[in-house]
């Protein structure tokens, strides 16, 4: 019985490769499957017709497979795993006693391992050495060491008292570096939990799929404050983690929001001593209901002579006014004593959207000083009661920086919608989609553009907040800007001028867009990049041979010339996707080591233009707010992640790095995977295979960093110089926020994380705020 159920095993097999592996070779792929479907098919026949024969042609199945699997991976363990997911084990099931008995031989012993056996013994042996060579060695990582900081490095900013973390990234520089160095890679396998604070802002039934927990919380003196997805803003005692006060802003529900996310507040302190007046010290938050709040830091009570009785409406001058369509999801920079702030768009839903304008407010009474509009970019002065700001223009969502002493404010820009298809795109939008702008603090006025795509039609807005700081130069200090991004560069600019510090250099894109539309012939890409290889049938992925195979015949399906192939009506491949390489969670940079620490994650994207027949019919959406359906537009846009039919990704792994380059050279010294599957596989399996984190890292002049954002819940610390991890510490939910670092009022660095889960990558749901430290 086991000899014929091993054939018709073998014959089902081969009929699914064979199917498969047809449709593989139709569309131009590899001949493998086939081939591989033929040796199982005369297999199965073999051994049904209980043929000694049937181990020599298994033998030969094995050897071959084995050989083309080296050829085209090499000893990569997690390549080799889904070439040989069913070959070798079945292999290794020819050689047992129940199918050897039933093949002739009497008796189970020498006899049985000789002659027909002896081959696929051998390849079964080649296939385990093949195995567990690859599994102790790691040919994805860079094991290297970053050169020791400069004698006389720049130092780092000291606008924020070294026990402090006064904004999103620390300072209004946005470094995520914190002076402290307490905690240092010979103890920081040392720290233990503090205190556990838990908000009770818990992810509703109705709520949107992207209500997430993505805060940074602040510092100031003896207090921390952050806020929920849907917006309470909490003040906690830094020492102890106990409740200070609380706000409700009271946000509506609506069932038109894409996101339900705070990332942080933003503080200011007057620059006078306290004479008992309310508001000295403020925090600004951002709802989701477009309002700007402004909040006494040590009350929780409003500043009612900011705006409206402690509020300013962001929908006013707005055009194409729908509830839920625009927010600001995002901090806004304080500088100058003006609080700057853009804001989100519901993506892909109609053509004509709100506007995308910056507006800078006076902290204390919250009058309009300026607004940038980049449909309009040159009438900066406040705009007149009664006007609209110029719609659908590009927009920021994520967080800004700003240098008070250059008086400019570093603003990330988004790509105008739709956004994978620009055929009506305006000048002004062709000229600031997806590009960093630098603006006048005082006036609002541009000072320069840089843009990272052009003609955007990947969903590559800028995702993440500029860091400044001096990179050292044989010329001496210059003031730079580090600018990472979605399609895996990051940009070191003259913060002043906008001029690229490392080389930036013209590649050719893949032409050929959709009717109406068009495609840059050159986009940038920056010596300092984390640009995936394009991807080849040998990087294609799955946790089977016929996992794999479906992978193949989806590639080779969809239209694929590299980065930047344009989305077409037949389906195109993304990669990276707009997932990104980077995302909002930026990178951190260290001052003393001129270094940056980034997160580099890699995942696959299919797009699909599905012609419009009307402004009404939904095509790729059930329920309101409609995603990506393009009303107005000729086009709607199916997104999806490249994935195979049981969900893993396509793409082989590693998914997920840290790594540390020298941004004096542009050189990465160390590049290490990081993470686990332990929280996204049927069982708890703690394979290291390196996986997508969505959240920044931060680091500290300890030679420490820290990261939470990985898809498994853990804290992580690393050594800054190698990458090598340190110490991790398990999460009660998914970790997908920045960590920060302050020092509380009895001496201690406290390390704070949140984790409250990310509802659109599927991670569990949570609402705490752990603080670690070391034993006293």
């Amino acid at each position: 019985m086991a000899v014929v159920i091993s054939g018709l095993f073998c014959i089902i097999v081969a009929i699914a490769l064979g199917v498969g592996g047809a449709k593989v070779i139709s569309l131009g792929g590899t001949w493998y499957f086939a081939i591989v479907a033929a040796g199982f098919l005369l297999t199965g026949a073999l051994l049904l017709m209980r043929r000694r024969t049937a181990l020599w042609v298994y033998a030969l199945l094995m050897l071959g497979a084995l050989g083309w699997a080296v050829y085209e991976v090499g000893l990569d363990w997690w390549q080799l795993a889904p070439r040989g997911s069913i070959i070798a084990p079945f292999g290794l099931w020819l050689l047992t006693p129940w199918i050897a008995r039933r093949l002739g031989w009497q008796h189970f012993g020498f006899r049985a391992w000789g002659g027909a056996a002896l081959p696929l013994m051998l390849a079964v042996v080649l296939w385990g050495g093949a195995t567990v060579y690859a599994v102790g060695h790691d040919s994805h990582d860079i094991k290297g060491m970053l050169p020791t900081p400069l004698a006389q490095a720049p130092a780092a900013d000291d606008a924020v008292p070294a026990a402090d973390w006064h904004a999103y990234g620390r300072s209004q520089h946005g470094q995520r570096y914190s002076p402290l160095a307490q905690i240092t890679p010979q103890n920081v396998d040392r720290l233990e939990p503090v205190w556990h604070y838990q908000t009770g802002d818990l992810r509703g039934p109705d709520d949107p799929d992207e209500t997430t927990y993505e805060v940074t919380p602040l510092k100031v003196d003896d207090s921390l404050y952050l806020c929920t997805p849907h917006n309470l803003v909490i003040a906690l005692d830094a020492e102890t983690g106990q409740e200070r006060w609380r706000f409700d802003p009271k946000v509506p529900h609506s069932v038109n929001r894409q996101h339900l996310t705070c990332r942080g507040l933003s503080y200011h302190a007057a620059p006078q001593p306290s004479d008992g007046k309310v508001c000295q010290q403020r925090l600004f938050m951002p709802t989701a209901d477009a309002r700007l709040i402004a909040l006494d830091a040590k009350t929780g009570e409003i500043c009612p002579g900011f705006g409206d009785n402690g509020e300013v409406d962001l929908w006013a001058n707005m055009p194409h006014v729908k509830e839920g369509f625009y927010y600001s999801t995002s901090p806004p920079v304080v500088a100058r004593d003006v609080v700057i702030i853009g804001g989100a768009v519901n993506d892909n839903v109609r053509a004509n959207e709100p506007s995308g304008v910056i507006r800078a407010y006076d902290v204390y009474t919250g009058e309009l000083k300026w607004n940038w509009d980049p449909g309009n970019p040159d009438e900066t002065a406040p705009i007149a009661a009664g006007e609209t700001y110029s719609p659908s223009s590009p927009n920021s969502w994520s967080i800004s920086s700003a240098d008070e002493a250059l008086g400019m404010v570093y603003v990330p820009l988004g790509n105008q919608v739709p956004d994978q298809w620009g055929g009506r795109r305006s000048e002004n939008s062709e000229r600031f989609s997806s590009s960093i702008v630098a603006l006048d603090l005082d006036s609002g006025e541009l000072r320069w553009v840089f843009q990272t795509v052009r003609h955007d039609l990947w969903d590559m807005d800028v995702p993440a907040q500029p860091s400044l700081i001096d990179i050292q130069t044989e010329n001496g200090p210059v003031p730079a800007l580090v600018a990472p991004t979605k399609q895996g560069d990051i940009y070191a600019l003259d913060r002043r001028t906008g001029e690229p510090i490392l080389p930036v250099r013209e590649v050719p894109a893949p032409q050929g867009a959709a009717e109406g539309d068009w495609v840059a012939k050159t986009q940038p890409a920056s010596a300092l990049s984390y640009e995936p290889p394009k991807l080849q049938s040998k990087d294609l992925w799955g946790a089977t041979l016929i996992d794999q195979m479906m992978c193949h015949i989806q590639f080779h399906s969809l239209r694929y010339e590299g980065r930047y192939t344009p989305p077409s009506t037949e389906g195109t491949l993304v990669y990276p996707g707009n997932f990104g390489v980077f995302n909002w969670g930026g990178v951190a940079v260290d001052p003393v080591r001129q270094m940056v620490f980034s997160t580099p994650a890699y995942l696959a994207f299919t797009s699909k233009l599905i012609p419009r027949e009307d402004a009404e019919t939904t095509y790729v959406s059930e329920q309101e707010p409609f995603l990506n359906e393009n009303f107005g537009s000729p086009f709607a846009v199916e997104l999806k992640a490249f994935v195979s039919p049981i969900g893993l990704p396509c793409t082989a792994p590693p998914w997920g790095y840290v790594a540390g380059a020298d941004l004096r050279t542009g050189k990465t010294h160390w590049l290490r995977k990081n993470g686990t599957v332990r929280d996204r596989s049927p069982i708890p399996l703690p394979f290291k295979m390196g996986v997508p984190s969505l959240g920044g890292p931060m680091i500290t002049a300890g030679g420490v960093g820290f990261l939470s954002g990985t898809l498994d819940y853990y804290l992580r610390a690393y050594d800054v110089t190698t990458g090598r991890e340190l110490w991790k510490a398990r999460l009660p939910a998914g970790g997908q926020a920045t960590p920060m670092t302050y020092q509380s009022r009895s001496g201690r660095q406290m390390v704070v994380v949140v984790a409250g889960g990310h509802g659109s990558l599927g991670t569990k749901a949570g609402d705490s705020v752990i603080a670690y430290a070391l034993p006293r």
